[in-house]
């Protein structure tokens, strides 16, 4: 028998690989015999870079990096053997390096400086996941980083953030460098445009420290920044990651992609599914945002004909939780790993499944 197991990861619990591995050793210990694939899932977000990676990459770490509120972080990239790097924006401007909000000042740079050291390594392609960025500055900062010049009225250059894009005035793209030549693509499972109440600072400005009056500020900045690099703002994920998308997108031609579909194209998910007799995934919650550009539903999607299960730490849909295993979101919490075991085994002896949550 074989049997896919491809989870996400369940965020602030267990990695898509951490996932992946206890899902399997349960399943073993009930089916040893049975031919086990091992294909822990992203979408843009955390652990895309672990996922896309795997055993064939490269992984370089870029220390000195400017993170999101100015101190120096590590960034890091994964190289694959064609040439393509692999960066999360989350390493080197993720919301969990700030030490306190700074919702018109956090900046991009230090990823910037990441995809930098990539390129000069040699790669060829970019891959950049979108996931968790901590601010929004239209990815400002990380084009600032490769060469893009941004000046006020003064002829002075801005200072990093978003809130400073509110002075902007000129740009100058004769010392950006040139984008590598197989291209740009930005993995997100966002929608969002740029600007507007469905855009960047509106929807997650709120979740980075910002106020209505710095909303208001930021969606200024992004407007006059959008005047200035032109593009198409309202370009569907635009928004992604603070206006990042929106940056790359006008200012190098990236490619605004799906980050599930893009990650499971890499994996080459279809082909593992394809002749599986059981195909296992899951995460922290499965619920109808589940089949909005996640990785869960990405991986059923494609296991559409095939047999197919979903563990999840909690659910109100009738799928395997680590809470009803557990017997209350605490116990599951406390020892996730251990439950996402147990909650192989139950899968390979086809007991009946305990759901809610």
């Amino acid at each position: 028998m074989k049997v896919v197991i491809a989870p996400d990861s369940f965020k602030g619990t267990a990695t898509a690989a951490e996932a992946a591995t206890a899902l399997a050793a349960g399943w073993r210990s009930v089916r040893p015999g049975d031919h086990l694939v091992l294909l822990p899932m992203a979408d843009g977000g955390e652990g895309t870079l672990a996922a896309v990676a795997g055993g064939t990459a490269s992984v370089h770490r870029v220390p000195g990096c400017t993170g999101p509120d100015g101190r120096p972080v590590t960034g890091l990239f994964a190289l694959l053997p064609d040439g393509t790097a692999v960066v999360e924006l989350a390493t080197a401007g993720g919301l969990p390096l700030m030490s306190a909000p700074a919702p018109l000042t956090a900046t991009t740079r230090g990823t910037g400086q990441t995809v930098a050291a990539a390129l000069d390594h040699g790669a060829t392609r970019v891959l950049l996941g979108l996931g968790g960025s901590a601010s929004t500055d239209g990815g400002a900062g990380l084009l600032a980083a490769l060469g893009l010049r941004l000046y006020d009225s003064g002829g002075r250059q801005l200072p990093d953030g978003g809130g400073p894009l509110a002075s902007l005035a000129a740009v100058d793209r004769s010392t950006l460098r040139r984008p590598p030549p197989g291209g740009v693509r930005l993995l997100t499972d966002v929608t969002n445009p740029l600007l507007g109440p469905r855009g960047a600072a509106a929807v997650y400005g709120p979740q980075k420290g910002a106020t209505s009056a710095d909303i208001a500020l930021l969606d200024h900045g992004l407007a006059r920044l959008a005047a200035l690099l032109g593009g198409d703002p309202t370009h569907p994920g635009a928004g992604a990651a603070g206006g990042t998308a929106y940056g790359l997108h006008a200012a190098w031609s990236a490619t605004i992609t799906p980050g599930a579909a893009a990650v499971a194209d890499l994996l080459g998910l279809s082909r593992a599914v394809a002749d599986a007799d059981l195909v296992i995934t899951g995460e922290g919650r499965y619920d109808a945002t589940s089949h909005q550009g996640k990785a869960v539903g990405e991986v059923l999607h494609r296991a559409a004909g095939t047999r197919t299960a979903v563990v999840a730490g909690a659910s109100d849909r009738p799928v395997l939780t680590l809470t009803a295993l557990a017997g209350s979101a605490r116990a599951a919490l406390a020892d996730p790993l251990h439950w996402l075991e147990r909650a192989g085994a139950k899968l390979a002896a086809g007991e009946p499944t305990p759901s809610g949550g």
